[in-house]
């Protein structure tokens, strides 16, 4: 079964490689080839890049749903001042470029931004008023003033261990290389400490001002409101599970009348004998599979089905999450050997081209137009016939059942 599949998919593939060189069955020259090959990257290139805009057109979770990340990692931090932290990121952006990310965010694209992302953008940015912008200020020269203090008590700290040394060594004052005593480094650093405690308790209390303006209670509200947040949690993950399969359907929709167009030039060209025409259409047509391909495994690895087999997995096995990837292993080749059996049974079946061709009176080969009586094909000499294994009379090539006894024919490529 194994070596029956080979020996199909290598046919198909030598099929594929000589209808990709010839004209009218006759090889290209090497520069012509070349030309080619340089035109179907240009045309890939662009393909690749029409699929890159059509997928950025529906709006993604992260556009959707804009302050999901920011109020997810606030709701988890576990950090003392976390409501300080946020309430000062919003005092250090610009509310007029804040506003123009959120509006801008679904111009021009599918979908529309949260309107609880809305209300999170207005509530934030009423946060930065002149009144809390002006506690911010004295936060930042507090905190200078803080940190000024415990560079000093670092300095002194170093010039006193020196100077300990020194007076267990029994060295006099006047040759000391520091300037302080060990008791002035000691009353300098306690009278240091003092302010810094002394400050540490006047930045406490305008962090506790900061957040008891009307703005800032009102922003930390509707951060712990679990009826806010639940819904836009629940909508960021339905928006990240179907993402990809709806970016999927749009580059489908891109890809699909461009091979169809493609296949239909080529199936004419080959019927009327234009054999410049079929090969160009035939390497658009492989152009345009190549991506569709590319996007149908890309999404096999981030798409909503396997994401949900992982789930149950992660589910069932816990801790076992490399079974996923035996799953993938085996998945995909079925789903490729899936792939190329639908090719070959309706979009490259031999007999049924063979059938349209006999009866339009073409070969069965090159699809030109010969006499009806013709043993072989005046323009690529191929055998319109061969004999039948049960009653040895000439039969069609590639059909199915030999024309004067009916038995069932093997399908000779």
């Amino acid at each position: 079964m194994l070596s029956r599949l080979l020996s199909r998919l290598r046919r198909w593939i030598n099929r594929f490689f000589n209808k990709s060189r010839k004209i009218n069955h006759e090889p290209i020259n090497k520069l012509s080839l070349i030309v080619i090959i340089i035109v179907d990257l240009f045309i890939l290139f662009n393909v690749f890049s029409g699929l890159q805009d059509v997928s950025y057109w529906p709006i993604s979770p992260d556009a959707a749903y804009p302050c999901h990340s920011e109020w997810q990692a606030y709701r988890n931090s576990t950090v003392k001042d976390k409501d300080y932290d946020i309430l000062a990121r919003s005092l250090t952006i610009d509310p007029n470029a804040f506003q123009q990310t959120y509006a801008q965010a679904a111009q021009g694209r599918l979908g529309e931004v949260s309107e609880i992302c809305l209300q999170y953008e207005q509530t934030s940015n009423a946060v930065n008023s002149v009144e809390n912008q002006a506690i911010a200020q004295n936060i930042n020269n507090t905190q200078a003033e803080i940190t000024s203090f415990q560079a000093k008590n670092n300095s002194i700290r170093q010039q006193y261990d020196s100077t300990l040394l020194e007076e267990i060594a029994g060295q006099p004052q006047s040759n000391s290389i520091n300037n302080v005593e060990a008791s002035q480094a000691r009353a300098n650093i306690e009278q240091n400490d003092r302010a810094i405690a002394q400050r540490q308790q006047t930045l406490t209390s305008l962090k506790t001002e900061l957040a008891k303006s009307p703005e800032g209670q009102a922003f930390l509200a509707l951060l712990a409101d679990d009826t806010k947040f639940a819904p836009t949690d629940k909508g960021y993950r339905q928006a990240s599970f179907w993402y990809p399969s709806i970016q999927l359907l749009f580059q489908g929709l891109f890809l699909l009348p461009l091979i169809a167009l493609a296949s239909a030039v080529h199936s004419f060209a080959q019927r009327r004998g234009y054999g410049y025409v079929a090969l160009i259409s035939w390497h658009l047509l492989a152009i345009f599979l190549i991506p569709l391909i590319w996007k149908i495994f890309e999404f096999l690895q981030v798409g909503f089905l396997l994401q949900w087999l992982s789930n149950i997995i992660a589910v069932l096995f816990g801790g076992l999450r490399f079974l996923w990837s035996y799953v993938q292993i085996l998945l995909i080749p079925v789903i490729g050997f899936g792939i190329i059996k639908f090719c070959q049974k309706f979009v490259f079946n031999t007999r049924l081209q063979a059938a349209n061709r006999v009866q339009q009176m073409r070969c069965v080969n090159c699809a030109k137009r010969i006499r009806k009586h013709d043993i072989h094909c005046p323009h690529c000499s191929y055998a319109q016939y061969h004999d039948c294994a049960n009653c040895h009379n000439l039969t069609y090539q590639h059909l199915p059942h030999c024309k004067h006894c009916g038995v069932s024919q093997p399908l000779e490529l």
